[in-house]
Formats: structure tokens, sequence, C-alpha cells
């Protein structure tokens, strides 16, 4: 995947406490690096369609995040990160499915691509305890929003 096809990244300073014994960044930090960086892309998403959609769209957005769940995660490591390093996260939905998203992502810091990672999520109805459809209307924001198209909208 190229850099370019991102349409969001977080920046990020690595923290001494996120540092092991090997002076580098330990393996499960790039986890919850995901994690902040996926909440911030869909931050950037809803803000996108605020002009559109008019403000009540964050309360919509909050409903969704508070029903949609991570069941796959995996991380590639090519390098590690080290203290004090300033890195962006680059987020991108790669596939929309009926009740799931593939999100993939990479950690760089400059130009040297040092994570590669994938996040799969799944949509709940909390009422039924069970997969549901995504929301048309997240997904069609998630459409609008993307660089590059993702697969199945």
């Amino acid at each position: 995947m190229a850099r370019a096809d991102f349409a969001f990244c977080h920046a990020l300073k690595v923290r001494w406490s996120e540092v092991d014994m090997q002076k580098v960044v330990f393996n499960g930090h790039y986890l919850n690096y995901f994690d902040v960086a996926v909440y911030e892309s869909w931050r950037a998403i809803v803000e996108s369609g605020i002009a559109a959609h008019g403000p009540a769209l964050r309360e919509r957005f909050d409903g969704w995040i508070h029903n949609i769940y991570v069941v796959k995660a995996t991380c590639e490591y090519h390098g590690p990160a080290r203290w004090n390093d300033d890195l962006d996260i680059g987020v991108r939905v790669a596939k929309l499915g009926r009740s799931s998203m593939r999100t993939v992502l990479e950690i760089h810091r400059g130009a040297e691509h040092l994570i590669s990672g994938e996040l799969i999520y799944v949509y709940k109805d909390p009422v039924a305890n069970a997969s549901a459809p995504l929301p048309e209307d997240f997904k069609a924001l998630i459409g609008a929003f993307e660089k590059v198209a993702p697969e199945g909208l």
C-alpha cells in the first residue's frame, strides 16, 4: 500500500514508559497506538460530515462506536520505534462488509515504514446481542472520506 493512500494520519510521540529493556517500543504498545489512531480517524470522518449532516451526527457516531468490536488484530514488525520518535500512524478503511469493517494501518517514522497492521471490527446489535448491518450513513461517510474507496462500498 502507498502512504499516499491514507486519508488520515495520526501523529504520536513515543513516551519513555512505552520503551522496553531493549530500548525499543514494547510490541504490545503498537496495538494501543492502532486503537488511538483508529478512534481519531473515526472522529475525523464524522467531523468531515458535519457540514452536510449537522452536529447531531456526533451523537449518532457515539452510538455507532459503542457497538463495534475488534474481532481480529494483527501487526507486522518491519523495524523498531524508539523513545522520543515522532511517528505517523496511517489509518484506512479497506473493506466494508454487511456487519464488518477491515481497517489497515501503517506506522512510519519519517519515510521509514516500521509497522503494518490490520484490525477487523464487527458491528453488534446491543439488544439482540448479535452482529448487525453497519449503519448505511456511517458507511457513506467512510466512502466520502477515504482517498481509496473501500472494497464492498
